[in-house]
């Protein structure tokens, strides 16, 4: 059985390991839904309770085989969350746009962060998903990581001046049970929580045993406002699943010569210690108690189980504080 933790002051608790449905809408290789109803299954089978999902995923793909799989699922058994800040758009199958998805359903995508945008694109997921009740909602990718520093300050005087009224609604009404944002960047978490109160925060890539970004103020934040952590991209976009070999990804690209001298000098304090490097990097976020849980992405059975064994490996603490010096921050 996995642990459960809370989601921030809300009464929603979640498993400490969920699955992330971004590669189940063929994130960069396509996938069947057969093979996406697997892996979901294996997920289930393996205790995860928590799935994430997004209409950009596969341009509303992930939200649908989501739903699906889960439909026959006794409600009170998991936790779902969705996104809003995007709106689908169909448009002529030439003019698919391409972000990364292969094979994605025949939308482009609109930003709106604005009150209407939010409550539209939460009606939106209800009618891809086909379920009636979602649990948490993430602003998704707000913030100059996405949208540079001109285009994110309107943007976010959206999501300020009326989108975050949309959200505040939608908890009140019990439509959600919480909202927050979900993002690549810590700044604009400092932002939001600075001038709006959220519970939580799912934030890919900048809380791993690599990148410890977070450490730089959200870490303190979270703590003082009870806002709640779910963390995605905990191998920071492969390399410390496959290590420092060539063509190794981080952060979304080809991974620099620093950061791989860094992910060898990792590597082989793991080799030290006799552990997978990948073992310490799924185990490593849930030291700290602000995190509820880490998210599993996957559209491969087999990679599934084979992270879910990689949580009885024993990571001795002396390795973890021999990994310090080789972080980011």
């Amino acid at each position: 059985m996995l642990d459960i933790r809370k989601i921030g002051k809300t009464p929603l608790a979640v498993t400490q390991f969920g699955f992330g449905g971004a590669a189940i809408g063929g994130l960069y290789r396509e996938c069947t839904r057969e093979a996406a109803m697997d892996t979901l299954q294996t997920a289930w089978d393996a205790g995860l309770r928590y799935f994430d999902t997004a209409p950009f995923y596969g341009f509303g793909l992930s939200e649908r085989r989501t739903g699906d799989f889960l439909r026959s699922k006794p409600r009170e058994t998991y936790v779902l969350s969705t996104k809003v800040g995007r709106l689908l758009r169909p448009v002529p199958d030439d003019q698919v746009p391409d972000h990364s998805y292969v094979n994605p359903l025949p939308f482009t995508v609109d930003y709106d962060y604005t009150y209407d945008g939010i409550m539209r694109s939460f009606e939106f997921s209800y009618a891809r998903l086909g379920l009636n009740q979602i649990d948490i909602l993430y602003v998704h990718d707000i913030g100059a990581y996405t949208h540079g520093a001109e285009k994110n300050a309107v943007y976010l005087r959206q999501l300020l001046d009326s989108g975050m009224k949309a959200l505040d609604e939608l908890k009140s009404s019990g439509a959600i049970s919480a909202y927050g944002l979900g993002v690549n960047e810590v700044e604009v978490c400092l932002e939001v929580t600075a001038r709006s109160p959220i519970d939580c925060i799912l934030l890919a890539g900048r809380y791993s045993l690599l990148d410890r970004s977070a450490e730089r103020g959200l870490l303190d934040v979270c703590r003082k406002q009870q806002i709640s952590l779910v963390i995605g991209g905990v191998f920071n976009s492969g390399i410390l699943a496959t290590g420092p070999v060539p063509g190794a990804n981080f952060d979304y690209g080809p991974a620099s010569d620093d950061i791989l001298e860094r992910v060898r000098a990792m590597q082989e304090i793991a080799q030290a210690n006799s552990i997978p490097l990948a073992a310490a990097a799924m185990q490593f976020p849930l030291r700290e108690p602000v995190v509820a849980n880490v998210l599993i992405g996957t559209a491969k059975p087999s990679s599934l189980t084979r992270n879910m064994d990689l949580l009885s490996v024993n990571v001795p603490e002396a390795a973890y504080a021999a990994f310090e010096p080789f972080t980011i921050r």
